[in-house]
């Protein structure tokens, strides 16, 4: 009895003692979602040092106190697919909802400079792949200008490697993981001169050094050869063969009418073991550069049959002739173009498939890199409803964060709402948020998201970025310096997605 008197006393004395704690930040009556664990509840959660140090009911105190009645609280969105890295493009994703983008489908051409440019001057999480393309481009004596991710169209992506130069890419893949690459990116359809043995010995490489894949697939084409599921079975056979963890990139654009079928091929690798992943973003069209090699001869085929009247310029709205067409691919100067190539009716089916998760595939001049999470939140989940409100933002937030776990440890504290968990959090009304970029105005920031949460920093303050605020730390794969991993409160998941 008197064991039983002194426990109820301490528990009683350290819960005094938690309500009392002053936190740098509370988040005070909203709706605390966390899709790991289920929650959805009316909470209370206490920031303290960049972390998530209570979650409770009960009252908490802080140096400052935003009132969230009426709002979800929810982990911060993590992007795996974001090109634009510039600042402009770092606001229109915080009010996006985003706290972490990171550009992995290519990669930058420079792991050390990319990252050491970021330092101290980033508003969100940033990070990159090590690229397979840039490496190429390298070995081939065709180095990418400052400030591109692609190679022009040319021998350094038209033409096959020989031994000694697959070496040399390899051994600059290794500098480029050692630096702190997160994975190695790859755009097939970018350098078609890969072989099927290029692509298998990079998968080794992957394999050999524990991190991903992450690839935009060789072909879109629906006839084969150079079919969309002849091009995802050859990434999931390189996958098989070598063990590498694979993520396959936008597979709305990359196997278009496809994609149903292609999914099932991700569901048939899953179910026997394989680490295959993929995202899609919620737009029909997609873009890229013009004079980049997926425009070689046969690109229409390739591209599900499409003509030059579904190329539209940005920047204009002009749709292209091929005279207009073969001047811009023959040009020097890299140019963006939008490519009307899919049906909002498969693009529902992909958006809604359990597997899937959000990325935006971002650059400035098209909308999905200021609008994919709030517009799948006002389209996916509040107009048509094929989503639930928990199962969005798995997708965009716990999905991503346990896909990043196969290369860095840093993630498994983040895509959680959870005691332990890194303060990165987006605070949005569910009623009233939207997207609003359109193509004529692609950098249109959505509206909605009143709160954005970056390691405890408030960099959305009542709809508004805070100015001169740079919380934003860099993730590093295995090769890299890691961030030490404390905390508790927080489960392990399995790698991969559930």
């Amino acid at each position: 009895m008197r064991k039983l008197i002194l426990f109820l006393f301490f528990l009683a004395l350290s819960t005094t003692i938690v309500s009392a704690q002053q936190f740098d930040l509370v988040l005070e009556g909203g709706r605390v979602m966390d899709p790991e664990t289920g929650l959805d509840a009316v909470r209370n959660v206490g920031i303290l040092d960049g972390k998530i140090v209570r979650i409770s009911s009960d009252a908490l105190s802080g140096r400052r106190v935003i009132h969230a009645a009426g709002l979800v609280v929810a982990p911060g969105f993590i992007d795996l697919h974001q090109h634009g890295q510039e600042m402009e493009s770092q606001r229109v994703k915080a009010l996006d909802g985003v706290t972490t983008a990171l550009e992995l489908e290519i990669g930058a051409p420079d792991v050390a400079q990319f990252l050491k440019a970021k330092e101290g001057h980033s508003l969100i999480h940033y990070g990159t792949s090590a690229s397979h393309a840039a490496a190429r481009a390298l070995v081939f004596g065709a180095p990418l200008p400052e400030g591109e991710i692609l190679p022009k169209s040319g021998p350094a992506t038209d033409q096959p490697a020989t031994p000694e130069q697959l070496s040399r890419i390899e051994d600059r893949l290794r500098s480029e993981l050692d630096a702190g690459g997160l994975s190695i990116g790859m755009g097939i359809q970018y350098t078609p001169g890969a072989t099927r043995w290029e692509i298998i010995d990079t998968f080794r490489l992957a394999a050999e050094r524990r991190v991903p894949v992450y690839t935009h697939v060789r072909s879109s084409s629906r006839v084969d050869p150079g079919s969309s599921i002849e091009s995802l079975s050859e990434v999931i056979g390189a996958s098989a063969i070598t063990g590498a963890p694979l993520h396959i990139v936008h597979i709305n654009s990359s196997c278009l009418r496809d994609a149903p079928e292609c999914l099932s091929m991700v569901e048939g690798a899953r179910a026997r073991g394989l680490d295959v992943t993929t995202e899609a973003y919620p737009y029909i069209a997609g873009m890229t550069f013009i004079n980049s090699a997926l425009f070689n001869p046969g690109w229409q085929e390739k591209e599900g049959g499409i003509s030059y009247n579904d190329l539209v310029l940005p920047s204009t709205g002009e749709h292209l002739t091929k005279e207009r067409f073969d001047e811009l691919h023959n040009s020097s100067t890299p140019t963006t173009v939008l490519i009307f190539s899919n049906t909002q009716e498969v693009l529902d089916k992909v958006i809604r498939h359990p597997l899937v998760m959000i990325a935006s595939d971002g650059l400035p001049n098209h909308p999905r890199n200021a609008g994919t999470y709030s517009r799948v939140l006002a389209q996916y989940v509040r107009e048509k409803g094929t989503l639930t409100l928990m199962d969005a933002l798995r997708k965009m937030s716990l999905m991503p964060a346990q896909m990043l776990e196969r290369s860095t440890p840093a993630t498994l504290r983040k895509g959680r709402l959870q005691e332990g968990a890194d303060a990165d959090i987006v605070v949005f009304d569910a009623a009233t948020i939207t997207d609003r970029a359109t193509f004529a105005k692609p950098m249109e920031p959505s509206a909605g998201v009143r709160y954005l949460v970056v390691g405890g920093i408030v960099v959305v303050d009542e709809g508004k970025i805070v100015q001169d605020v740079f919380p934003g730390r860099a993730l590093r794969g295995p090769g890299g310096a890691q961030l030490h991993i404390t905390g508790r409160g927080l489960s392990t998941p399995a790698p991969g997605i559930p």
